[in-house]
């Protein structure tokens, strides 16, 4: 059986491509500058969005779900639909950094769901990492020291909304093709998405559906350039470069939003991004240590 090769420089590229198609998006929905109700903006993106789906179209009337795939993917698209909606109100109210930032702790939030919903144990290491991660999002929010903008918890929430997403993709990937699992999600959300757009719907200008059509362009790049640095290197390798997409942030917000640079903002994610790389390594030298066990138990 041919072995894939690993090339990470390969990874470290892509996932740098990556980061700046998702810093990208960040800064156009920041364009909208709250023209566009976020809700609707939301909509918008995922709307405009489906046209992606088209090859894929026949494999989605091909599918036959079970009730139990289906539960799951509907929770998924509310959740997700909640997560959306918070997103883009933080990105009208917050800096580019804070929002980058904060998204940060999503990881960590899948890290302690992990234990509740597939019952993985928490070893001292990680619980430590944890720690550190909020300890991270206590330096950006300084809570007592600043007056806090409903942007912020509505981006603690996105980091809670989206991690739970993240579980359920995780449950239903091991029986849907990947193709698929996207597919279903984009139906769901926007769907999901609709009665609240319609409840503060604003007639967009040919120029904010321009920016939100090149959202979606620029998050589907973002998504397909990230499989591509996971296919070319491993976890461990691409997830550190992920740290660039504060730098982007950072020099975005203040070179075109005006937002000046906070030194609290990256030190909180650069401790944020530490925990989340350490736990990446953890989880990665845990399963080589079953897979090695398991191969040893076959000798």
């Amino acid at each position: 059986m041919a072995q894939t090769v690993s090339s990470p420089g390969k990874g470290i590229a892509w996932m740098m491509v990556t980061g700046l198609c998702f810093v990208s998006v960040t800064a156009l929905v920041k364009m909208l500058a709250g023209r566009v109700p976020a809700a609707e903006s939301a909509f918008l993106r995922y709307f405009l969005g489906l046209v992606f789906l088209i090859p894929s179209w026949r494999g989605l009337v091909a599918l036959r779900l079970t009730r139990r795939q289906i539960g799951l993917s509907a929770v998924r698209g509310v959740v997700q639909t909640l997560g959306v909606i918070c997103w883009f109100f933080a990105m009208t109210r917050i800096p580019l950094a804070e929002v980058t930032a904060m998204n940060y702790l999503t990881p960590v939030y899948v890290t302690i769901l992990a234990v509740f919903f597939l019952g993985e144990t928490l070893a001292l290491r990680r619980m430590l990492a944890i720690v550190a991660a909020l300890i991270g999002a206590l330096i950006i929010l300084r809570p007592g020291f600043r007056t806090l903008d409903p942007g912020h918890f509505a981006m603690l929430g996105t980091a809670f909304l989206f991690s739970i997403s993240y579980m359920i993709a995780k449950i239903i990937s091991a029986e849907l093709r990947p193709a698929m699992v996207v597919a279903l999600l984009s139906i769901a959300v926007t769907i999901g998405l609709f009665p609240f757009a319609a409840a503060v719907w604003v007639t967009p200008s040919l120029t904010d559906l321009g920016i939100l059509f090149a959202v979606a362009c620029f998050a589907t790049g973002g998504h397909y350039a990230m499989t591509l640095a996971f296919a070319a290197a491993p976890v461990t390798v691409t997830q550190p470069v992920t740290f660039l997409q504060l730098v982007w942030s950072v020099l975005l917000g203040a070179l075109f939003f005006a937002e000046p640079v906070d030194p609290y903002v990256v030190a909180g994610g650069l401790v944020i991004m530490g925990a989340v790389a350490f736990i990446t390594w953890r989880e990665v030298v845990l399963k080589r240590r079953i897979a090695q066990r398991a191969h040893e138990a076959h000798l």
